[in-house]
């Protein structure tokens, strides 16, 4: 009885400070954001990536973005970003890649603002130190993108050295469309981690951000599905909004992603205000 009462508590305080606190709004903000980031970041990624060598990454990258989409709401956007990233660029160092690494910060931002209403915490770095670090964030990704997408290249052909020596272990590999969703979704999880660990002000615990982490991945899987489910049997929008309806539901899933995303640090934070106030009544 104690244990349903500790958490209607948590999910009421979770709930109603992101009600208080127009975390309606700050999803919106943050789907819209999302998307604006999203395509500057593969943009970015893979002229780094050109400039390199690694004239693969644009085919991996994508891959890694989407893969953990509904096929619905993924196969025509990453059609078209394969179109546009498999164009000639040689603006590694131009304003326009300068361009393409600002704006995918901005992403980074949106998830920080998000994170400190969800935490209830008062931003107190400076503007220069915020600003760096979401940079640092994209280049990072950038890089763990990059070594990924090497990895999966040469992943076939340590596959096959496998087999042939090793033929006990055949079973246990799989296809490379497994590895590339195994690997998104580490991706994922680590990024989720990252972000809940340094972008909000403050300072967590690894214990006090696992129950808004389970929450998130637990509810994407779930809202993924469901919405996937309605595009099947029930939307319009193909009719609706024509030729962008493809658009459309990208912005309505990231809608519903970033609408859990939030509810996970709100829960969070629920949870360590709870713990704190039992901890003070015990005392």
């Amino acid at each position: 009885m104690r244990k349903i009462v500790a958490v209607k508590r948590v999910l009421y305080d979770a709930f109603g400070h992101f009600n208080d606190d127009d975390g309606w709004s700050m999803a919106s903000h943050l789907a819209i954001t999302a998307l604006m980031a999203l395509f500057p970041f593969l943009i970015f990624a893979t002229t780094l990536a050109s400039f390199l060598g690694a004239y693969a990454f644009a085919d991996t990258a994508v891959h890694l973005v989407f893969d953990t989409w509904p096929e619905q709401i993924a196969e025509p956007i990453a059609q078209e970003v394969t179109n546009v990233l498999t164009v000639q660029r040689g603006d590694l160092l131009t304003y326009g890649a300068v361009l393409a690494l600002f704006f995918a910060s901005n992403g980074v931002e949106a998830l920080r603002t998000s994170l400190n209403r969800a935490y209830r915490v008062v931003e107190t770095r400076s503007f220069v130190f915020r600003r760096i670090q979401s940079l640092a964030f994209v280049i990072i990704a950038t890089a763990g993108f990059l070594a990924i997408s090497v990895l999966l290249v040469f992943a076939p052909i340590l596959v096959r050295l496998a087999e042939t020596n090793f033929e006990w272990i055949r079973p246990y590999f799989g296809t490379i469309t497994l590895w590339r969703f195994v690997i998104a979704s580490t991706v994922i999880v680590l990024g989720l981690f990252a972000v809940h660990f340094w972008l909000p002000a403050g300072s967590r615990r690894f214990r006090d951000i696992v129950p808004g982490i389970l929450f998130t991945l637990i509810f994407w899987v779930a809202g993924s599905s469901a919405f996937a489910a309605y595009l099947d049997r029930f939307s319009s929008y193909v009719t609706t909004y024509a030729g962008l309806a493809s658009i459309m539901v990208a912005v309505v899933f990231l809608y519903i992603v970033s609408l859990i995303f939030i509810l996970g640090g709100e829960l969070n934070a629920a949870i360590s205000r709870y713990l704190e106030a039992r901890a003070r009544v015990v005392g």
